[in-house]
């Protein structure tokens, strides 16, 4: 698993978000540079689409909301539309996999001050979809809470549970 370092991540905070606000339907765009190891966050009131590679399609989507009551950080992330066959999808996969802890933990450090504003978020549940045509990638699995990541309790202290 990757190691996150601070000094490699660009936040932008696009208007009309700030660095506070909204909470609700407050999104995340997380792309990176596979030469030069930069991560990119975009948080704003939509995603950042122009962020986004087309034929790569390795960045991680997120966004706050209410579920049943309760806040949750909803995460997406693409495998597969047919595009990809059954073993590069695969791969991909197991990839994703790997690595959505440290893409969890640099969006959680990118919008700290957020969390500083909205501290009763700290414990609302993540969840990430893996979407994916083929049932054996298509999954929606609980990644921990926001604190965990921010207080770098994020190396496998997650049962990945499918929910």
């Amino acid at each position: 698993m990757s190691t996150f370092n601070p000094e490699n991540l660009t936040v932008t905070v696009i208007p009309p978000a700030t660095p506070t606000m909204p909470a609700d339907g407050r999104k995340y765009t997380l792309t990176h540079s596979d030469t030069t190891g930069e991560l990119f966050l975009s948080i704003g009131k939509q995603y950042d689409f122009g962020k986004i590679d087309e034929k790569i399609r390795d960045e991680v989507l997120a966004e706050w909301g209410p579920y049943m009551g309760v806040y949750v950080l909803s995460a997406q992330v693409y495998i597969s539309g047919g595009e990809f066959d059954q073993n590069i999808s695969k791969v991909r996969y197991l990839i994703f996999k790997k690595e959505i802890d440290f893409a969890l933990e640099a969006i959680m450090y990118g919008d700290r001050e957020f969390f500083r504003n909205f501290p009763w978020l700290l414990d609302s549940p993540i969840t990430v979809q893996f979407n994916s045509v083929y049932p054996e990638y298509q999954k929606l699995l609980l990644y921990g809470t926001p604190r965990q990541y921010l207080n770098g309790k994020n190396s496998n202290h997650t049962s990945t549970i499918e929910v």
